[in-house]
Formats: C-alpha cells, structure tokens, sequence
C-alpha cells in the first residue's frame, strides 16, 4: 500500500472513539432547520407591540431577517458571548428608568456590541451616534474624550434619545425606526404618505429592515439554545471589572502615568474607559474606571509629582533649522514616539525657541 493510504488509515484509527466512547454529536445535526424555525413563529413583537403578521409582507420581511441572522452564525455567536459582557449594565439602566428590555437589542443591531466600532457615516460607538445627536444629548466629544465610545454614558443617551423619539412618535415601533433614520426623515415620510403604521410605510430599505432585524436578534439571543447555540457560562465573554475614580488633571497628564497608579498597563486603562482618545488626558477632571480603586488616589499623586519633577530634563528647546524628522534622528527617538509625546502630527509647525519633550519620564 502506498504511504499516503497508510497515513490515512493511521489518521482513521487515532480518531475513532476508544471502547464504551460516543463521538461527540456534529454540530449541523443540532442546528434546526431553517423551515422548521420559520415554523416556531406565528407571532412576535418588539417592546409589546406586535408584527402584525397577517400582513403578508410582513410576514415575508421577518422571515427573511430571521434566516439571514441564522444564516450567518459566527456574527450571532459572537454577539450571544458579548452579551454577558455589556447586557448587565445596559438592562439595569433600563430597569432604573422602568424601560422596556427589548430597547436592548437595538445596541447589537447598531453595533454588534463593539462599543468602539465607526461607521461609514461617522457614527460610533455601542449606539452608533452621530457627532450632533451625542452632543445634543449631553455627550462629550472632542479629540479628548468622546463619550460614544463608553457603554454607561452612550446608553443613557440613548435611552433619553428613544424616550423623547417614543413620546413624540407615539410608539416604539416609530421611536426605533426614527432612531435609524432621523425623525425628520420619518415624520416626513409618514406626513407625505398620509401614513403612521411603521409596517405599512415605505422606507429607506435599512429602515425597513431594521425593527425586523431587531426582532430576529431578540428572539435568537432571548433563547440561543432553540437555535441550535448551545453556549455555557464559561464560554461567555466575561464582564470587565472595575472600580469607579475621579482623576483631577491640572495639565496634560499621559495615560500610562494613570495605568501606573492603578497598577496595570496602558492597553487595559484605554480598554476599560475606550472614551478616551489618545496617550494624554487634558486638563479637567475625569470619572475613569480602573482595575482597583483601593489606594489609587495616593499612588497617582506621588507618581505625578516625581513625574513633573523630572519632566524638565526630557525637554528639548528647538534651534534654528531644526524639523521634526531631523530633531527624532539627532536624539535617536522615533518621530512616531516624538509626534505622540507632544500631541502634534507631522505637519504641525515648530519654531525656534519651542520645547519638545523627548523622552517620557517613567516613574
């Protein structure tokens, strides 16, 4: 027998199950068809309101929304682990506020819970807000600090943005499709069409995606295991945990400096408070959250004293004929290292007389 067909039956041999052992089921054979979970569902709504599926259309667009999300089982696998990570936070507001729990499934719809994720239009975060509907709901964005990006501060927004689309439009149904659309879009609709009922309005095609899609995620995600996602606990990405402190600046302060304090790393620091934008941190007071609050407030003070003390033996004063490049080859630094030290990029203009840090004081 040639070696190839040796090799595979050796392969065959080691893979079959030792004596009074079951081979573990395949997946596709625990994954109910795609007929038969069409089937499950007569009825459903979203935040109490029904589909009203009598409509055959109706009936059509939710059926096509629940075989795409089915469909594409890595995204809504990744979404049921995120969901330990961010639901916990996002239901307890709404249960504060006596919302309805479906208004949660709109974040995986908008963001597929990545509370750092951009869109084509500029929207960002977990809510997906636009520069001007963040601001105008008490949302700070600046090259700073934008708070799209962090859950609790997003969510609340969000939740007063739904409120207000709710109060004005008269349902929930109108109040999420004003949300993905702009409610001047939609009461514009409705006005010219001489109609109120979401489902019988003809929509941009997202808008008339959406509330369907919302829909589908909520019931896939309310019960996984019906569908064929049998996650355990321990496959759940687990909450981050963390502690709440306020961390007054009276200059710009670099995030490492922060980390230090907290006992642990940059990357953990912007991971746990993703609103922060870049290495340093203005002037102003911040509400950040760290591993441990337990003696941080000491161990920044101190750390920031030694830091300033130091820092002027890390400064360089720029002569006549000097550039940036020139300046990160003479002192052997990385022009990178350079731009992000003193909050420039490679075109801002240096003078003669200017003072460039050089190297970061580590404490």
């Amino acid at each position: 027998m040639p070696k190839t067909g040796w090799l595979i039956l050796t392969l065959i041999f080691w893979s079959l199950p030792a004596y009074g052992e079951t081979l573990p089921l395949p997946e596709p054979d625990r994954i109910p068809s795609l007929i038969s979970v069409l089937r499950m569902h007569r009825s459903a709504d979203f935040c109490g309101e029904p589909l009203p599926m009598e409509i055959p259309e109706v009936r059509e667009n939710f059926e096509k929304e629940m075989m795409l999300t089915l469909w594409n089982r890595a995204q809504t696998i990744l979404w049921l682990k995120r969901t330990a990570r961010y639901f916990p936070r996002i239901e307890a507001i709404l249960k504060e506020r006596n919302l309805p729990d479906d208004l949660k499934y709109i974040a995986v719809a908008e963001s597929a819970l990545m509370p750092e994720v951009v869109s084509s239009q500029g929207a960002v975060g977990l809510w997906q807000f636009i520069s001007s509907t963040a601001k105008k709901y008490g949302l700070t964005v600046d090259r700073n600090i934008d708070e799209r990006r962090n859950t609790h501060a997003a969510t609340r927004a969000a939740l007063d943005y739904l409120s207000e689309l709710r109060r004005l439009l008269g349902s929930w149904t109108l109040a999420a499709a004003a949300y993905n659309m702009g409610e001047d879009g939609l009461q514009g609709e409705m006005l010219t069409q001489g109609e109120t009922d979401y489902y019988r309005l003809r929509l941009p095609q997202e808008t008339q995606r959406y509330v369907f899609r919302i829909v589908a995620i909520k019931l896939i995600i309310a019960d996984p295991a019906r569908y064929g996602f049998d996650l355990g606990s321990e496959d759940l990405y687990p909450p981050e945990v963390c502690e709440s402190v306020e961390v007054n600046c009276s200059r710009s302060i670099p995030v490492f400096l922060i980390a230090r304090a907290a006992g642990t790393y940059f990357k953990n620091i912007r991971n746990l408070n993703p609103q922060i934008m870049g290495h340093y941190l203005d002037a102003g007071r911040y509400r950040l959250c760290v591993p441990q609050a337990r003696g941080f407030e000491e161990r920044f003070r101190n750390l920031l004293a030694e830091w300033l003390a130091a820092r002027e033996n890390s400064v360089y004063v720029v002569k006549k004929g000097d550039n940036l490049t020139l300046i990160s080859e003479r002192l052997n630094v990385p022009l990178k290292a350079l731009l992000i030290w003193n909050g420039i990029n490679s075109r801002s203009p240096i003078h003669p007389g200017d003072r460039l840090i050089v190297r970061p004081v580590m404490p």
